[in-house]
Formats: structure tokens, C-alpha cells, sequence
């Protein structure tokens, strides 16, 4: 009961608080919150800082126009504590060529969590629009902030990163539910179960009523486990036959990685570690049926180079394919000045051919391209590329045929992290490549959080992925989210592994997000027939 009574207390302390107070409450509460995530993964965490968003909409209610302004106030406050530490590593890249882009570092590590947290504010705006009573406004909040994060990754080509369904990607087992609901459904539940305590301030007069929302909050929780536990029993780790990886990691610096002048280094390093025996009784390269190589590669376009292109085929043994990132230069009449590109993968055979080519559809604002380019570029800004008129976006996403492989549906960097990019009901992969380069984000957060939302792609489609990261994590995860090799943050060298089976396609990989959206409308019907009764109790 004394520490009821203290909950009680804080509850009506943060209901009650106004201006800076209150906007320090909020703010220091989404800061914790980014515990949630990896490498931390302080899930509980969520227990203690999510309640405090349901009373910060409470106490909104003495405001203007029904509280909406400063429910969205405080939702702003909250996003923006989440968003900066969560987001910070992104400052790194504004490092790499200092000089030209170090006085834009405070832009983007303060700049862009405060344009995301507009979609916390429009969740919590929502939220008070639907308000009610008792443990409903739980209900509430968490649809509203569904769709304020559903808005964030799709809205100006979209940003989910760090979305809060990933608070329930670890233990394992708990993230097995996205084989069912996805990244929604996984981040309603979210908000559900952590906010739950919130109504245990609402007093003895409702009997027991006040603990059914947080008794039934972790009760699924535990549901979720089960479920997980029995979903990875069932599907132990199984390998496609006479299929080896070996993921090439150069842990190149960034001034290297893009300095042509350095084209000899970068290529003889690449050979060299590609070739390198990885234990007494490796071969090299000759133990690799496919050898992967991250994302962009090389200081210049690489078809366009013979004695690169030769090198390669040295290198490969016949039966042994490369897959690697690259800028492709587009298809121009000869003589033509090339000023834009494409990132792309390759699918190189032992022979020096090409067998296959993806190029990048989701592109990086600011990274691979500026919005408004030509009037943006007029100003003399530039992405961080440098690529003149930004990268030129693919047409389209389809599995790359794999000489004696499945066919592999291609993602580059933080393709990844949007779950509609992945893989089409018709055109079902046996597995999905991911090429990035993290070495953009220094020894941080970024490239853990990076790893951990590859693993509920392969969760949500049932299909493993294979990560080849130029300064790491590298990695092998089978189709239930297992990570069963990887090569650490900051480490050069290769990984060699067995690529995993794919197993049936799950719920989610045959029906997207319509069991999410089915969620959220039984909730958005269950909260107004609720606020229906209240106002004719």
C-alpha cells in the first residue's frame, strides 16, 4: 500500500506540473525510454517512463481546446528526449570530411529528433482527442501512437528507426510475435503494456478494477513468451545444402572508403582478406560458394575498371560467386560526362561477369540526396556523399538470381529497416542480403540498433538475412531472428557460416499490415463505445 500511495502521489504530481516542469518531465522520460533499445535493450525500463506519457495527457486536460495543444506539447517534449539520445551516432557522419560538414553536426543531432518528435506530439494530440476515463485511455494512447509511428515511417519517404515495437525485440522469443503483427502491431502492444500502470493512481473506489490493465498487460507478456518459446523450438536453425557464405568485413575508415586515390589499397585489401584462411583448416576463399563484400565498396565505379574487374575473377574459384555493393555509373552515350550514380549491388560470377544488378530504390534524404536537389545545390549545400545531383533511385525491387543459390531479395543499408520494402507475397526470396556501411556512425549505438531491426525482418518474413557491414555488425540471422555467426562493431577480418533455410511464409509475410490495422481498429471502436458509456453513465 506505501508504495501504491507514492505511485498515487508522482501520478498527481505529473498530472498536476505545468510549463517547464512539465515539459522537464517529459523530456526526461523519453531520454530514458531510448534505454529500450539495443545495445540495451532495458525493456522494464518502459514500465516506469511510458505511465508518465497517459498522466502528462491527464493533465492536459485543464488546457485550451480540450488540451489537445498541450497534450501535443508534451508529446513533442517526450520525442525529443526519446529521439537525441537514441539518434546521436547520426552526428558522426558529419565528421567524416569535418571540414565541410562539421558545422551541420548540431543541425542533425538536434534537428532531426525534434522534426520526429512531431509525430510523438500528433500521437499524443490524437490521444487526447479520444480521451476517456479509467484503463480505456490506455487503449487510447496506444492506437494513437501507433499511427503517430506508422505517419513516421512513411510520411517524406519515412524514418522508423527505433520504433517503439523494437522495446519487445528482446528476449527472442518476445519478438516472435512480429511473425504475426509486424512493427505496428508489435508497437501498439508496446505502449499497451508499458503504460499500464498508469492507471494504478485511480483510486480504491473502482475496487479491483485498477490492476486489470497492468495483471492483463503482463499476462500477455508472458503469452508472447510462450508463443515465442514454442515458435523457436519448432523451428531450429537448418542450412541450404553446398551453400557457404563468407562475409568480407574491411573495417575501412570513411576518407579511405571514398578517396580514389587510394583505389590499389582498398582493392588489394579486399582481395587479401577475402583469401584469408579463417582457421587451421580453411582454405580461403575456395571454402565459399558466395563471397559478400558491404555496400559501396569501392572509390569508383567498378565495371567501369578492368583491372578490378579482373582481379575478382582472379580471386573467385570457379563455383564461387561475389555479391558486393558498388556505385554504378548509368548507361550514357560514350564521352559523356558522368555526374550522377547509382548504389547498387552486384551478383559477379567466377568468369569476370556480371550475372545480376540492383539499385537502391529507398534513398538517404541528405545522405544520398536533397530534397529540392538543383535548388538546394544552387545554395551550395551538398548531401554527404558529395554525389552531384544525388543518386539516381532504382526503378524497382526483385530477388537477384544466385548461381547454385536460392534467389536473394536485395537491401541496402537502411532499406532494411522499413518493413514494406521487404519482400513481395508473389515474389517470395529464400533469403534477403543486406550490404550497409555504418562506418558512417563511428563505434555507437547506431550499428546495434541497425542489427536489431534486420532481425525482425526476419522474424516478420520468415526468411534469414545475411549482413555484410563495412566497419560491422556483420552477420548471419536465421528465419526466426537467431543471430548464428557475426563478426563484432570496429573488427576487421571475414565470417564464415552456413547460409539458414528459410521456413513458411508467416502470418505477417502473407498479409502485411492488415492484421495490425484489424488491431487498431477493434481498439478505436472499443475506446468510443467506451467513451460513448461514460458520457451516458
Amino acid at each position: 500500500m506505501i508504495a501504491l500511495d507514492k505511485l498515487r502521489t508522482l501520478g498527481l504530481a505529473i498530472i498536476l506540473a505545468w510549463g517547464w516542469r512539465r515539459a522537464g518531465v517529459a523530456l526526461t522520460a523519453g531520454a530514458l525510454s531510448a534505454l529500450a533499445m539495443a545495445p540495451f535493450n532495458a525493456w522494464p525500463v518502459l514500465f516506469l517512463t511510458f505511465p508518465v506519457m497517459v498522466w502528462l495527457i491527464d493533465g492536459a486536460g485543464a488546457g485550451r481546446l480540450r488540451g489537445v495543444p498541450a497534450a501535443a506539447m508534451a508529446g513533442w517534449w517526450f520525442g525529443l528526449g526519446y529521439f537525441v539520445p537514441g539518434l546521436y551516432w547520426i552526428g558522426y557522419a558529419f565528421l567524416v570530411d569535418a571540414s565541410t560538414f562539421a558545422w551541420l553536426m548540431p543541425f542533425a543531432v538536434l534537428g532531426l529528433p525534434a522534426y520526429l518528435a512531431l509525430f510523438t506530439a500528433l500521437g499524443f494530440a490524437l490521444a487526447r482527442l479520444i480521451w476517456t476515463r479509467g484503463a480505456s485511455r490506455v487503449i487510447a494512447l496506444a492506437l494513437s501512437l501507433t499511427i503517430g509511428e506508422w505517419l513516421r515511417g512513411h510520411v517524406l519517404s519515412g524514418f522508423p528507426w527505433n520504433a517503439f515495437g523494437y522495446a519487445l525485440s528482446e528476449p527472442l522469443a518476445l519478438a516472435q510475435t512480429a511473425s504475426l503483427i509486424g512493427l505496428w502491431g508489435l508497437t501498439f502492444l508496446s505502449v499497451a503494456i508499458f503504460a499500464s500502470p498508469a492507471v494504478l493512481i485511480d483510486g480504491s473506489s473502482r475496487g479491483r478494477t485498477p490492476w486489470i490493465a497492468p495483471v492483463a498487460a503482463l499476462s500477455l507478456l508472458v503469452a508472447m513468451a510462450i508463443f515465442g518459446g514454442v515458435r523457436l523450438s519448432l523451428h531450429p536453425t537448418a542450412d541450404v545444402a553446398k551453400v557457404m557464405l563468407r562475409i568480407m568485413q574491411p573495417n575501412l575508415q570513411q576518407d579511405v572508403k571514398f578517396n580514389y586515390a587510394a583505389k590499389a589499397e582498398v582493392m588489394q585489401k579486399y582481395l587479401t582478406l577475402s583469401d584469408r584462411a579463417s582457421g587451421p583448416q580453411s582454405t580461403g576463399v575456395r571454402d565459399a560458394s558466395i563471397l559478400i563484400w558491404p555496400e559501396s565498396a569501392f572509390p569508383f565505379f567498378l565495371t567501369r575498371e578492368a583491372d578490378a574487374m579482373a582481379a575478382i575473377a582472379d580471386l573467385l574459384p570457379k563455383g564461387t560467386v561475389l555479391i558486393t555493393g558498388s556505385v554504378r555509373a548509368p548507361d550514357l552515350p560514350p564521352g559523356t560526362r558522368i555526374t550522377r550514380a547509382y548504389n547498387s549491388i552486384y551478383v559477379i560470377d567466377h568468369d569476370g561477369s556480371v550475372v545480376s544488378v540492383y539499385d537502391k530504390l529507398h534513398l538517404v534524404p541528405f545522405g544520398e540526396y536533397l530534397p529540392f536537389q538543383d535548388w538546394m545545390e544552387k545554395l551550395g549545400l551538398e548531401q554527404l556523399t558529395r554525389v552531384q545531383g544525388g543518386f539516381i533511385p532504382g526503378l524497382r525491387r526483385r530477388p537477384m538470381d544466385i548461381p547454385n543459390a536460392p534467389r536473394a531479395l536485395p537491401l541496402i543499408c537502411y532499406e532494411a529497416i522499413f518493413p514494406s520494402d521487404v519482400a513481395s507475397r508473389d515474389d517470395r526470396p529464400g533469403w534477403i542480403v543486406n550490404l550497409t556501411n555504418d562506418g558512417w556512425f563511428g563505434i555507437s549505438t547506431g550499428p546495434y540498433q541497425h542489427l536489431q531491426q534486420a532481425q525482425l525482418r526476419a522474424i516478420e518474413q520468415g526468411l534469414p538475412v545475411v549482413r555484410a557491414a563495412n566497419t560491422g555488425i556483420s552477420a548471419v540471422i536465421d528465419p526466426v531472428g537467431r543471430i548464428v555467426a557475426r563478426l563484432g562493431l570496429g573488427v576487421e577480418g571475414v565470417l564464415d557460416a552456413s547460409l539458414p533455410s528459410a521456413i513458411a511464409p508467416t502470418v505477417y509475410a502473407r498479409n502485411g499490415d492488415i492484421p495490425a490495422a484489424i488491431m487498431l481498429a477493434a481498439a478505436f471502436l472499443f475506446v468510443i463505445r467506451r467513451r460513448a458509456a461514460k458520457r451516458t453513465s
